[in-house]
């Protein structure tokens, strides 16, 4: 297997064994000069299989080019049908944190259930080494009493306070400060960006800092459907939050380049790169796709929709959507430029970490 040289977003990722990279909702930790990505595993979840995910696989690297299959870090319980970690039971966006004080890596899980209007909740487990073995500490929490839709987990750098970014589901984007131990929160919560429905709905939220200044990019709600990601910054990890618009102001089609951010990370050998880590779900789309959220959102508003310029490519989307093959989903990773103070996202047909200065 020839060994890559550079990220090349939107193309086929395939590991040091010559398979596509199941890491998808993914995220990264870094320890003892290695990059861990992990994500859901998909490779099952094909059309009429019933599978939403085949655990939480995890890969490693020390350049962030190729990636080691390191195998299931959480694999799917297969005979309980009613585990969180059953294939049928939608499982996604898995998020590990650390916690010095106790030891353990903390994962929160997001579990949407088998039904279509299952309230949305989290499943917690714990390990005493980031490769696992995990052990759920809890399931079925509904944290605050809301569905726990899409989330992202940030620990203070300085003070260890854990955050838990989510979506209460269709409505407000919530900011819940976590226990000390991760495995739950304290009660200490704000809202932001309260709408009334999708595709309005702020989703997938990923949250970094950079000198001082907390920043939250997240999607539009239009299921596997890209749309344009909107950015947000703050004083602080409650906010107050100011919509700063389109992270992507380069992509005319207003769908983050036909993909949707799960993490935004810094490199720690960079002074100033930041990457932001998306997924293609469905490659399949034609480039030429139509604004799917715009035409969602004015259908919302009771207005007349009006006709894509293609109508074609809107039956080759449409088309594309229904069969949701998220096992051929492709990764769009992208460094961040700044303009002051304003995060932007370029497209890059290829790039270099070896391109941004070294600390």
């Amino acid at each position: 297997m020839a060994l890559n040289h550079s990220i090349r977003p939107g193309q086929t990722w395939l590991d040091t064994h010559g398979h596509r990279i199941q890491a998808h909702g993914g995220s990264m930790h870094y320890e003892d000069d290695t990059f861990y990505w992990y994500g859901e595993n998909k490779e099952q979840t094909t059309p009429g299989s019933e599978n939403w995910h085949w655990g939480v696989r995890a890969y490693s690297s020390t350049d962030l080019y190729n990636w080691n299959d390191l195998g299931l870090i959480i694999p799917p319980v297969l005979d309980d049908p009613a585990s969180p970690l059953h294939p049928a039971q939608k499982m996604d966006r898995p998020h590990i944190i650390f916690n010095e004080a106790t030891g353990k890596y903390v994962c929160w899980l997001k579990v949407m259930g088998e039904g279509e209007h299952e309230t949305q909740a989290s499943t917690v487990l714990t390990a005493d080494a980031f490769l696992g073995p995990y052990e759920i500490v809890r399931s079925g929490l509904t944290p605050l009493g809301m569905s726990a839709g899409d989330f992202d987990l940030v620990v203070d750098p300085t003070t260890k306070k854990a955050y838990y970014y989510f979506e209460k589901v269709h409505t407000d984007l919530v900011c819940a400060e976590l226990t000390d131990d991760y495995t739950d929160v304290s009660g200490v919560h704000t809202l932001h960006f309260p709408h009334p429905s999708p595709p309005f709905t702020r989703e997938a939220p990923a949250h970094f800092e950079r000198d001082g200044i907390h920043f939250l990019m997240t999607s539009g709600s239009t299921g596997y459907f890209p749309n344009f990601t909107e950015v947000a910054s703050a004083p602080d990890y409650h906010g107050p939050w100011t919509v700063l618009g389109d992270a992507h102001p380069g992509d005319a089609s207003r769908t983050s380049f036909r993909s949707q951010i799960s993490c935004i990370f810094k490199h720690p050998c960079k002074r100033d790169l930041y990457i932001a880590m998306a997924d293609r779900w469905l490659p399949q789309l034609p480039e030429t796709m139509p604004n799917v959220y715009e035409s969602v959102a004015a259908r919302s508003r009771g207005e007349t929709m009006q006709m894509p310029s293609d109508p074609a490519a809107m039956a080759a989307a449409m088309a594309a959507g229904s069969g949701q093959n998220t096992a051929i989903a492709d990764y769009v990773w992208l460094p961040i430029r700044f303009d002051r103070d304003i995060p932007t996202i370029d497209w890059l047909d290829d790039w270099r970490v070896e391109d941004f200065s070294d600390r």
